[in-house]
């Protein structure tokens, strides 16, 4: 059964009958959507670098502000690809070709802040919010799916700067498409910024043959001036483990007490994220404020856990808080899993499913 949508193409809040069912939902997303929503996120609307709390025993975040400053500063005036145009980071070379690159690349572990200072720096930069993108690695991607390359050049091609978050190559297509992409950008005088758990120049490593990619992989690494952050998980810092799992009947009693909530049995929504493209899982979320879960139970193959790891982003991304019974969300994932090429995904996934069954817990109490 597909829901009903509203005029812009959200599904409608729950009435008072009862929970959603987000396997009830199938979303439809129009093109100019996924362009007017390429801002941060709610939960870093509010978000500046003098929020973000530096480690003192990680000189390395104290740092990235500092940098992250001056590259926003930097990126006031004309537009760069004409009058007015500045470089960061080093003096204007004798050679253009040694240009410095016309980004910055935040690699660090997963919960040290990244997302929260990229956030800071389309905040902090000097120009109308049409002229600024932010969006996820899997967001741009499904924006060229939907506008086609060519019309995604010309729609960010006069922006100032593109934010990109949770950078990452998942394969041999995505690493052509983004480098020939950010090329293009690049020509037209965008500036760039990206977060990632991994190196532009090891980007893909251990996921497919990245020496059959040497060379976009270099294009890539080419436009970023990486920038090491260092530090432990935030969301963890002198904080317990994954919670404890609530029973069925808590679950059930506590998404039927809390206006707006859905409530489904995990194994038919994993199901149900295999017929949703993961360019609606955030529309799939609309009007939301808790999404209760049955039968949690350990992802039984990798393509369902990286569908799963982009639906605990949307959810995260918006803080709805996630009310589960089975399993731990830290035992999602398979050892194998864990210790793949995708386990900085996983990590970050339980990461904030973590984060998300905290702030859940409250509304068993209802």
């Amino acid at each position: 059964m597909s829901t009903s949508l509203t005029a812009s193409g959200r599904p409608p809040i729950a009435d008072d009958a009862g929970p959603q069912a987000l396997c009830a939902r199938e979303p439809r997303v129009p093109a100019e959507r996924l362009v007017a929503e390429m801002v941060p996120p709610p939960r870093f609307d509010s978000v500046r670098f003098d929020t973000y709390n530096p480690d003192p025993t990680q000189p390395s975040q104290a740092e990235a502000v500092t940098v992250l400053s001056g590259f926003a500063a930097g990126l006031g005036g004309a537009h760069a690809s004409g009058a007015g145009k500045r470089r960061w980071f080093a003096r204007t070379p004798k050679n253009p070709a040694a240009a410095a690159p016309r980004g910055v690349y935040l690699d660090g572990g997963y919960g040290v802040g990244k997302t929260h200072l990229l956030a800071s720096l389309w905040h902090a930069t000097p120009a109308e919010p049409a002229l600024k993108a932010f969006g996820t690695f899997v967001e741009l991607t499904n924006l060229v799916g939907a506008l086609g390359f060519q019309q995604t050049v010309q729609t960010l091609g006069g922006h100032r700067l593109l934010c990109i978050d949770e950078f990452e190559l998942d394969d041999p297509g995505d690493t052509v498409l983004v480098s020939s992409l950010l090329s293009r950008l690049v020509e037209q005088g965008v500036a760039l910024a990206a977060t990632s758990n991994t190196l532009p120049g090891k980007l893909g490593e251990g996921r497919f043959a990245a020496a059959d990619f040497l060379r976009e992989i270099q294009g890539l690494s080419a436009h970023f001036r990486p920038l090491r952050i260092d530090g432990q998980d935030y969301r963890h810092r002198g904080l317990p483990e994954a919670p404890a799992p609530f029973s069925d009947e808590q679950v059930a009693k506590a998404a039927y007490a809390t206006p707006g909530a859905s409530l489904d049995d995990f194994p038919g929504l994993l199901e149900h994220l295999a017929r949703v493209h993961p360019s609606r899982y955030g529309a799939l979320t609309d009007g939301l404020s808790a999404v209760c879960l049955t039968d949690v139970g350990p992802v039984p193959d990798q393509s369902t856990a990286l569908r799963l790891v982009v639906l605990a982003d949307r959810l995260y991304d918006r803080e709805i808080p996630v009310l589960a019974s089975g399993v731990a969300f830290d035992r999602l994932f398979s050892e194998e899993m864990l210790a793949g090429g995708y386990r900085k995904k996983y990590f970050r996934a339980i990461s904030r499913l973590t984060a998300l069954a905290r702030d859940a817990k409250p509304l068993v109490s209802q």
